[in-house]
C-alpha cells in the first residue's frame, strides 16, 4: 500500500457561513449541481412530462430525426429509434435507470469499503494486514472484466448490474477511509474519548467518521460516475442493462449500426451521458475544494 497517495490532516470543519460563501463563489460546484439538479428532475418529472410510453413500438414511424432537421416533428421533439420509440420519452426514463445505478454502486460499495477502511485505520496491526490483504486482491483483478464474466454467466438484469458493481467497487473506498482514520486515531478528541471509557464502537461513529466524512463524500461522487460509465460501458457491450430498458448506454448500443446515417441516435444519449458524469464529477471536485481548510482552498 506504499503507492498509495496520502490524505492531508482532517481539520476541524469548516465554518458555515463560510461554507456558504465559499459555496456561492465557487462555480464549478454551482455549475455541476444545476446541471445534476436538471438531470435529477426529469427523472422525478418522467412519469408526468413524459410524451409517449417509453416501450411503445411504431415501425411505421422509424428514424424519425429531431425537430431541429427538416424531416423532424414535434410529435417526437428528439426523434425515434429503429423501433419507432419516441427518443424523449426514453432519455426522461433512461435518467432514472442511470441515478438509480450511480447512487445504489455508491451506497453499496460505500458501506463495504468504509467499513473496512474505519476497522483497519483504527484497529491497526492485524485487523490492517488483512484488511490491506483484501484490499490489494481486489485491486488485482481487473474490474471490467470482472463484471463482463459475472454478468456473462448470471445475466444482465438491472438488479444484478447493480450488485456486482457494488461488490466490486469498494476499493477506493476503502483505501481512502484507511489513510484518513489513520491520521485521525492518534488525534486529542479521540484520546479524550477513549480516557472518558467510550466504547470502540462509539468513538468511531461519534469522532472518527464524522472527521473523515468529507473525504468520504468526495470518494463517492467519483464512484458514482464511475459506476454510470460503467454500466453504460457493459451495456453498450450487450452484457448490462437488457432491453427494453431505456439505458442511456444501452440506447447508444442500439444505435451503433446507424451511427452513419442517424448520427443523432448516438449523439444524444452520449451527451446526456457525459453531462451526468461532468456533473457529478463537478460536484465532487467542489466539495472537496469547499470542505478544505483556507490553505487548500
Amino acid at each position: 500500500m506504499s503507492d498509495i497517495v496520502q490524505i492531508p490532516p482532517v481539520v476541524a470543519a469548516v465554518a458555515p457561513s463560510r461554507f456558504r460563501r465559499r459555496v456561492l463563489k465557487h462555480k464549478g460546484l454551482l455549475i455541476g449541481s444545476g446541471i445534476f439538479a436538471i438531470i435529477v428532475l426529469m427523472a422525478l418529472l418522467a412519469p408526468f412530462v413524459s410524451p409517449h410510453d417509453p416501450y411503445a413500438q411504431d415501425l411505421t414511424n422509424r428514424l424519425v430525426p429531431p425537430v431541429w432537421y427538416e424531416r423532424g416533428s414535434w410529435l417526437h421533439p428528439l426523434g425515434t429509434d429503429n423501433l419507432g420509440r419516441d427518443y424523449l420519452s426514453r432519455m426522461l426514463y433512461g435518467a432514472q435507470i442511470s441515478l438509480l445505478i450511480g447512487l445504489s454502486v455508491m451506497v453499496i460499495s460505500g458501506l463495504i469499503g468504509t467499513a473496512l477502511g474505519l476497522a483497519a485505520g483504527y484497529f491497526g496491526g492485524r485487523i490492517d494486514l488483512i484488511v490491506t490483504f483484501i484490499i490489494t486482491t481486489r485491486l488485482a483483478l481487473p474490474v471490467v472484466l470482472v463484471a463482463l464474466a459475472v454478468v456473462a454467466m448470471v445475466g444482465g438484469t438491472l438488479g444484478i448490474v447493480i450488485a456486482v458493481l457494488g461488490l466490486l467497487k469498494w476499493d477506493r473506498f476503502a483505501v481512502v477511509m484507511r489513510s484518513a482514520t489513520q491520521q485521525v486515531r492518534s488525534l486529542d478528541y479521540v484520546e479524550a474519548a477513549r480516557a472518558s471509557g467510550a466504547s470502540q464502537l462509539r468513538i468511531i461513529l461519534r469522532e472518527v467518521l464524522p472527521n473523515v466524512l468529507p473525504h468520504l463524500i468526495v470518494v463517492g461522487t467519483v464512484e458514482a460516475a464511475s459506476a454510470i460509465l460503467l454500466e453504460a460501458a457493459l451495456s453498450f457491450l450487450g452484457l448490462g442493462v437488457q432491453p427494453p430498458l431505456p439505458s442511456w448506454g444501452l440506447m447508444i448500443s442500439e444505435a451503433k449500426n446507424f451511427m452513419f446515417f442517424s448520427f443523432w441516435l448516438i449523439a444524444i444519449p452520449g451527451s446526456a451521458l457525459a453531462l451526468l458524469v461532468l456533473a457529478i464529477n463537478m460536484i465532487g471536485d467542489g466539495l472537496r475544494d469547499v470542505t478544505a481548510p483556507d490553505s487548500r482552498s
